[in-house]
């Protein structure tokens, strides 16, 4: 078994890392209805999805008036490229507000032009029959399995500089990671996922850092049939839409299993579907995402 603490020996940073991810989605209120973000500093040619997901639902979830009402299910497209270097508005629009049902639609603006919208909707806890598909089972624990640094070791020149930086996600893959089974086709991936420190007890923020989480890992699966990775040669990946559907109660700091599963890859565009499972076995959140999977000569 890895000794995960001594390959971790900064939990302080990756705490400090978790706390900025919670400034990031902490967004500015700039007119009713009207909300601005920043990005990361990270050299990035484009803002990360998840980002962008995350922030747009924070918009939504600050005009929602009715106490304890969550989010139950999102849908959102990427339009275009965000860029790093320019603040993001998100303006909301208040489509219904019923007794049982809250709809919001979010779009995200850069330069003029709208980068991703988001359409969400909330509802207050009922009660009602409930059932659910079975966690995986002989999945070995996050504690037995490799973080980022041990992970990534034989790659860390080509990763540069981003190698040492502290996570805000500590994400760890049941099977190996994408680079180690290229040329081994398959169809599935499960990592385990968590928040890299504490978080406080909101529910909204939970599943914000969750919805952030997502777009980590999903799309890859898209292209493990072919026994590729998103370092392929030639290979070009992006988010073109993310939908997800929010159950069960959970909590983002807490070891989440994400089950995911390649659903169809064709016209260059891969479908790949997830399920969030508790540590204690409780479906979570499903999810589902198509993606741009170009795959060009080398």
């Amino acid at each position: 078994m890895i000794d995960i603490a001594a390959t971790d020996p900064n939990p302080d940073d990756h705490q400090a890392a978790l706390d900025d991810l919670v400034g990031l989605l902490n967004l500015e209120v700039i007119e009713v209805n009207i909300f601005r973000g920043v990005s990361t500093d990270e050299n990035r040619q484009r803002v990360f999805g998840g980002q962008v997901a995350g922030q747009a639902l924070v918009a939504a979830a600050r005009t929602i008036e009715e106490p304890g009402r969550m989010v139950h299910s999102l849908h959102a497209y990427f339009l275009r490229p965000g860029d790093p270097k320019t603040p993001i508005l998100y303006e909301v629009d208040r489509i219904r507000d019923g007794r049982s049902f809250t709809t919001r639609r979010v779009v995200a603006i850069q330069h003029g032009k709208a980068i991703f919208n988001l359409q969400a909707s909330f509802h207050n806890e009922e009660p009602g029959p409930n059932h659910q598909v079975d966690m995986p089972t002989a999945v070995a624990s996050p504690d037995s399995l490799p973080d980022f640094r041990t992970r990534m070791a034989p790659y860390a020149d080509q990763i540069g500089e981003l190698y040492d930086r502290p996570r805000p996600i500590d994400v760890r893959y049941v099977n190996g990671d994408p680079m180690s089974r290229k040329g081994n086709p398959s169809s599935t991936q499960q990592v385990w996922l968590r928040a890299n420190g504490q978080l406080p007890i909101d529910p909204v923020l939970h599943a914000c850092i969750v919805t952030y989480a997502s777009d980590m890992t999903l799309l890859d699966t898209t292209v493990l049939p072919f026994g590729l990775a998103w370092d392929s040669p030639g290979m070009q990946m992006a988010s073109l839409d993310h939908a997800m559907w929010f159950h069960r109660p959970f909590r983002a700091d807490e070891w989440l299993l994400y089950d995911q599963v390649a659903q169809s890859n064709t016209s260059a565009r891969g479908l790949a579907r997830g399920s969030i499972f508790t540590s204690d076995g409780q479906l979570a959140i499903s999810v589902v995402q198509e993606g741009l999977t170009r795959v060009g000569q080398s």
